[in-house]
């Protein structure tokens, strides 16, 4: 899919509770990479968690 058929949306972080949006650049590049679900955190938190579990490893 083209990103012209996507739209921005509006997410809530399952962590902190902040809103994010998620872009249609990004809902386009999940649709090329096979993902079928919607992000659950907002970028600070994913990269809080990716790094929290870099340093239990």
């Amino acid at each position: 899919m083209e990103n012209n058929e996507y739209t921005d949306i509006t997410l809530v972080c399952k962590d902190c509770g902040s809103e994010f949006v998620f872009t249609a650049g990004e809902q386009a590049f999940y649709a090329e990479k096979g993902f079928d679900n919607k992000p659950v955190r907002c970028a600070e938190c994913r990269k809080a968690r990716k790094q929290q579990r870099f340093n239990n490893n």
